[in-house]
């Protein structure tokens, strides 16, 4: 620690941090950062790190279980699996040690293979997410340093600039035409400006505290330097969010398990109750029936359905960033394959993304040459976009590219661009003027934007009133736009200045942009990309519908849709968006194809409304949404996948659920696929194991009925469950058969339930086929019956596995190699242990090769009758 941090600091934690923000934006910046314990240079590495701990240990983080632990715990936490745990032990202690003892450890042993399971696939994830963390610039050490927002501390000093998220509530130390977006806590939809200088009362309306900024909130434009006073629950939305208690609302694919979950325990309470009872009845032993009944009900319950969601997800996860793709929360894979609507922006998208600066025009009543790169004009441009400091932006960047800014030129203010303005001034002036000398004012931005800030128009070297060019600067306008370019106007007017120690300045404000010269129009030129054709036709074969939302004007708008094969008559601009109701604004948008000139708040309707479409299953539509801009935030708060890119600000950064990683369709189209791979996969698990394990318990309460014995002891029921699952964990890397993506995947609880119902059915009736078999035709006792059936469970399971995972005959698809590797595998363990040494343990006996050669043939029929049943079922949910 450097002397200067020692001496700041004689006693670590002498005083505790002020937790709360205390009005920071009643004092003045140096109170702040001296009751904070820090100053304008920041904190050091070690004096955060003392503070993190500090936040955990008031927090009573330190005390929490380490998310391992607690990973661990859920797999052994569901009621059934307590409860079952529990009928062991007192088997264990009263009646059979051996039984309870290998219940005890099946569970157990089931339980850590789910846990390896989902902690491997949340390794791999969090390894994918480190690579589009969003960070902050702090000075730490006397140097920026970019850390997560997570370990942002009070007392940190944070640099802010256009598209910087606020990491924490601060006072400002410095700022330079600051604007903040504070929508998120205040509702108010414009910027408000921010100071450092001066304070404000202490009982200030958080909009009017304008020396301070608030978490949530983002910049627009500008640049400034805040010390962090409050961070994470005691800053103002951490405690608006800690009293609402409010959940962000579940994804479509969270609802479709939820719902899932509730269909099965109503079904197995039913089924766990029935069998209980009857055994009951009957006599037999309590703890064992209990056993018996809860181990049937935990066959019926995927147990392992966590686990195989998080590493069929975790493996989509992994081969998306394969493809550039990187996902942020693990449901938003499922989301994405089940988009039906991709709203989507032009530039870098649809287009190269690569702005060229072919044109800069003076007024003129003669034709414009080809490519005319007017030097005055130009000049204008150049002191624009290397003037101005708020907002760097790839059109400024395309300008600057022709040039530099003009030598002996200084600049003395700016008028930030924003999105309601959408125009820049800045106001120079020559190096050696004095105080009181005139400055010009350059005004850059959308030809109507700046066009209702002029009066004159220079025109072929003379200014002619706008009123009397109007019509012509209109129709050179809409030409350019229609010929596929990015058209801005460029001003400028006259600033007086004023100044200490001869250095003019000026105090420029929206105001001084009236009365304006208009002195040309910059064409920029961004081509459609080569391959985009092909991704929209991509698209649309996997039913996805790709609407473009665009800022730009109309007339360029149409342009790509015609580029794009898109219906160009109909391009809905912003203004014909505010005139409608919202049950207007359904019908619209679903009949539209590109959007124009649309602001923020537009997007965010636009999706909004397309969402609350309905598709042939009676679900919403679900619409992605893929923005990179500031103002994108809020339709990718509000569509089902938002969607950016790594190069993105940080506030679209961090409203995402996906990241790209190469902006492009053909990594959307990539990134659909895999998430219908991914809802495929899960649901094979669903299907076959829920139709088998309800047809086991069907058996189960029938069997209860007429056997004099239990079909099969508590410990060879889970075993089989057991062995059953182990293949069940390859299905996230299973081959998926090509129809299966060619369609949106949703989840259908009627579907699945009629499914389990049909071919549980059928399980059954075969189970019964089996115990008829070996009752009737072998006279086996209860031994050499469990023996039989647990083989014959066993084997059926993995053979209609083969059968139900595609909707296709078996032998027309090819299943993954770890699929058919993990089966053969248990199958051929099934197989052996009744030869094996455990055999006593687990209760079974020595099979005779007759009574084999019958299972294996039941087996067969089961899945002939499986595979006959199966393409009646498809015909007739088609």
């Amino acid at each position: 620690m450097s002397k200067k941090s020692a001496d700041r600091h004689p006693t670590p934690h002498a005083r505790p941090l002020p937790w709360r923000s205390e009005a920071c934006w009643a004092k003045d910046a140096e109170s702040v950062t001296h009751d904070l314990d820090s100053s304008a240079a920041g904190l050091t590495s070690a004096e955060a790190a003392q503070r993190q701990a500090e936040i955990a240990r008031i927090d009573g983080r330190a005390h929490h279980a380490h998310p391992t632990a607690a990973m661990l715990a859920r797999q052994f936490t569901s009621p059934i699996i307590l409860l079952l745990l529990a009928a062991a032990v007192i088997s264990f202690l009263v009646s059979d040690a051996i039984d309870g003892a290998i219940v005890i450890a099946i569970v157990v042993l089931s339980g850590l293979l789910g846990f390896w399971q989902e902690h491997r696939a949340g390794s791999a994830v969090s390894a994918l997410m480190a690579r589009v963390a969003v960070t902050a610039t702090v000075h730490r050490d006397g140097q920026d340093t970019e850390v997560p927002l997570t370990e942002i501390v009070p007392g940190d000093v944070v640099e802010l600039s256009a598209g910087s998220i606020i990491p924490a509530d601060g006072r400002l130390l410095t700022s330079d035409q600051l604007l903040v977006d504070e929508s998120a806590l205040t509702g108010e939809s414009f910027p408000v400006e921010k100071v450092a200088s001066g304070t404000v009362p202490a009982d200030a309306s958080l909009a009017a505290r304008r020396t301070a900024v608030f978490q949530g909130g983002h910049v627009v434009s500008g640049t400034a330097r805040m010390v962090a006073v409050a961070t994470g629950t005691r800053t103002e939305f951490g405690q608006v969010s800690k009293s609402l208690t409010t959940r962000t609302q579940a994804s479509e694919f969270q609802q479709g398990l939820a719902g899932f979950g509730r269909m099965l325990l109503r079904i197995m309470v039913v089924l766990t109750v029935f069998i209980l009872v009857v055994n009951t009845v009957l006599g037999r032993s309590l703890i064992e029936s209990l056993m018996f009944a809860l181990a049937l009900a935990i066959g019926l319950t995927p147990q392992m359905l966590p686990a195989i969601t998080s590493v069929s997800l975790a493996t989509g996860a992994r081969k998306m960033a394969e493809r550039q793709v990187i996902v942020k929360r693990l449901s938003a894979i499922e989301d994405l394959g089940s988009v039906q609507v991709l709203c989507t922006d032009k530039t870098g998208t649809i287009t190269q993304g690569a702005a060229q600066l072919d044109r800069a025009e003076a007024i003129s009543t003669a034709p414009a040459e080809a490519d005319a790169l007017d030097a005055d004009v130009l000049q204008l441009a150049l002191v624009n976009a290397g003037g101005q400091r708020g907002f760097a932006n790839p059109l400024d960047q395309a300008v600057l590219a022709r040039g530099s800014m003009p030598e002996g030129l200084r600049v003395i203010g700016e008028v930030p661009y924003d999105f309601t303005r959408r125009r820049l001034s800045v106001a120079v002036i020559d190096a050696h003027a004095k105080p009181g000398a005139s400055g010009v004012l350059v005004c850059k931005g959308a030809f109507d934007q700046v066009l209702s800030c002029c009066t004159n128009v220079r025109q072929d070297g003379h200014d002619v009133a706008l009123d009397t060019v109007r019509e012509p600067l209109q129709r050179r306008f809409e030409q350019l736009s229609s010929d596929g370019y990015r058209v801005l106007a460029i001003a400028t007017g006259v600033v007086h200045t004023s100044g200490d120690d001869d250095q003019p300045a000026a105090e420029l404000s929206v105001a001084d942009e009236q009365g304006l010269t208009l002195r040309g129009l910059l064409c920029f030129h961004d081509p459609v990309k080569d391959d985009v054709l092909e991704d929209i036709t991509g698209l649309h074969a996997l039913g996805v519908t790709v609407k473009v939302i665009t800022g730009d004007n109309r007339f360029a708008a149409g342009k790509v849709a015609r580029d794009l094969g898109l219906d160009a008559a109909d391009v809905v601009t912003g203004p014909q968006l505010e005139k409608v109701d919202d049950g207007a604004l359904q019908a619209l948008v679903q009949r539209a194809s590109v959007f124009a000139e649309v602001e923020p708040t537009h997007k965010a309707r636009i999706v909004t409304a397309l969402r609350a479409g309905t598709d042939d299953t009676g679900q919403h539509t679900a619409v992605a949404f893929l923005g990179d801009g500031i103002n994108d935030a809020p339709a990718l708060h509000a569509a089902d996948v938002g969607i950016s890119v790594d190069t993105a600000h940080e506030v679209a950064r961090d409203a995402a659920a996906v990241v790209l990683l190469d902006k492009s369709l053909g990594v959307i189209l990539d990134g659909v696929r895999l998430g219908r791979e991914t809802f495929a996969n899960t649901l094979k698990y669903v299907r076959v194991t829920t139709s088998a394990s309800f047809g086991n318990m069907i058996s189960m309460a029938f069997a209860s009925l007429f056997l004099p014995f239990l079909p099969m002891l508590p410990r060879q029921v889970l075993v089989l469950n057991f062995l059953t699952d182990l293949p069940s964990m390859a299905i996230a890397s299973d081959r998926v058969d090509d129809e299966l993506v060619e369609r949106p995947g949703r989840w259908r609880i009627g579907s699945i339930r009629t499914f389990m119902i049909v071919f549980g059915v059928l399980s059954a009736l075969f189970d019964i086929i089996t115990f008829g078999v070996l009752m009737l035709g072998f006279g086996t006792d209860d031994t050499m019956f469990r023996s039989a059936w647990f083989i014959e469970s066993t084997l059926t399971e993995l053979a209609v596995l083969f059968s139900m995972r595609t909707a296709r005959p078996i032998l027309r698809s090819r299943p993954g190699r770890g699929l058919l590797v993990l089966s053969l595998v248990v199958a051929v363990i099934t197989l052996a242990l009744p030869y094996s040494p455990v055999a006593g343990l687990l209760g079974i006996d020595d099979v005779p090769w007759p009574i084999l050669g019958a299972l294996v043939v039941i087996t067969v029929v089961y899945v002939a009758a499986n595979e006959l049943l199966k393409r009646r079922f498809i015909l007739r949910q088609k």
